[in-house]
């Protein structure tokens, strides 16, 4: 639901009422990830999508009819269909299962809380009941980065469960399904919960300020990244080189890299191929709970440095973790081909992707997130 939360938070403030579909379960190729939301305002407005066009028809005429009859959320399965091409169904071959719910904001403070958040760009999560007690499913619950939450889903126990891995979750800037309760000692209700998250930028930190540095500065903030590009030499370290940093640190690569802020998000991108700068950057950042590290140079500079890496006392655990020569194999020479060829194993490796071509592969294209056990 938070990729309409703008158009929320303006409906919400407006006091105008609308009904909110979202998906919550999806299975092989859906178009579109759990979490996605459309809503529909009393005027008959529409925003987002949950299918990309496949079952917004249908989905509108649900939101529609809980605008003008009211009733409880009601939950909805959409497949694919190949006795009609013009039936309801995902033409993808995917399932998904939406939820949808009148929304009268001036009973929903939580929701509006989470919105607020949302706009003012704090890091936050939205838990929603989806599925549980049939008076619990829709309920939500805002929770920030720290401090205390607001609303409750249903009991003190299943608040404090439910918080506990929604935080979780936003450290790690997934979007996801949990389940929660079921224990008659501690948490009687059971609920499965989407929790909505609203995360910083992940890092992308590149060292090295070189040519293939500036393509790759571009791709990553297109995808989402907050760059940083750091190099020990001022003259090259410019903000004029890399208009498309977020930030341009002059320093050396491992003494920044031991203070700056990483998570399990972060991609460390080493493009400077020399060794005076590498050997103790990689050590550093090989040790560091990292998402990805990744270090440019030939076979033979990927050999040398492997070797350097054993001879400061890097363990071989430590060195599987290293994406050398970095990069997927897509035959790239240009900084920019280079850099859609980083980028692209960096999402291949985040995402447990193979790497091959679709069209190489059998079986379904998206694999099913399960539910996370809380």
């Amino acid at each position: 639901m938070l990729n309409i939360a703008d158009t929320l938070r303006q409906w919400c403030r407006e006091g105008r009422p609308f009904a909110l579909a979202t998906v919550v379960h999806v299975s092989g190729s859906a178009p579109l990830p759990v979490g996605t939301a459309l809503a529909v305002d009393t005027n008959g407005t529409v925003i987002g999508s949950v299918s990309g066009g496949c079952v917004e028809a249908a989905v509108y005429e649900l939101c529609q009819h809980l605008l003008a009859h009211g009733g409880p959320p009601a939950l909805a399965d959409f497949s694919y269909s190949d006795d009609d091409a013009f039936a309801v169904g995902l033409t993808c071959g995917g399932e998904i299962e939406v939820l949808a719910q009148r929304v009268e904001p001036a009973d929903e403070p939580p929701f509006v809380a989470a919105l607020d958040a949302v706009a003012a760009g704090h890091s936050c999560a939205v838990a929603q009941i989806i599925d549980g007690p049939g008076e619990l499913i829709g309920r939500t619950l805002h929770v920030p980065e720290s401090g205390p939450h607001d609303g409750t889903l249903s009991g003190k126990n299943e608040d404090t469960v439910v918080v506990e891995h929604t935080r979780a979750l936003l450290r790690a800037g997934r979007t996801a399904r949990i389940e929660v309760g079921g224990d008659t000692d501690t948490c009687p209700t059971k609920l499965t919960v989407l929790v909505h998250t609203n995360a910083r930028r992940p890092r992308m930190l590149i060292f090295g300020a070189v040519d293939f540095a500036a393509a790759l500065c571009q791709v990553g903030r297109f995808l989402g990244y907050h760059v940083t590009v750091c190099d020990a030499r001022p003259v090259f370290a410019t903000q004029a080189r890399f208009p498309h940093a977020d930030e341009v640190v002059t320093e050396w690569p491992h003494r920044y890299l031991a203070v700056t802020e990483t998570d399990a998000r972060t991609a460390v991108c080493v493009l400077t191929h020399d060794a005076k700068f590498d050997i103790p950057l990689l050590r550093l950042a090989l040790a560091l709970p990292v998402g990805y590290v990744g270090a440019m140079g030939s076979r033979r500079t990927h050999e040398h440095r492997i070797n350097l890496l054993r001879e400061a006392d890097v363990p071989e655990e430590q060195l599987a973790r290293l994406h050398s020569p970095i990069g997927l194999d897509l035959g790239a020479r240009t900084p920019e081909g280079t850099a859609i060829s980083i980028t692209a194993e960096i999402i291949a490796h985040t995402n447990r992707g193979t790497g091959l071509p679709l069209s190489h592969g059998i079986g379904r294209i998206h694999h099913p997130a399960q539910p996370l056990p809380a």
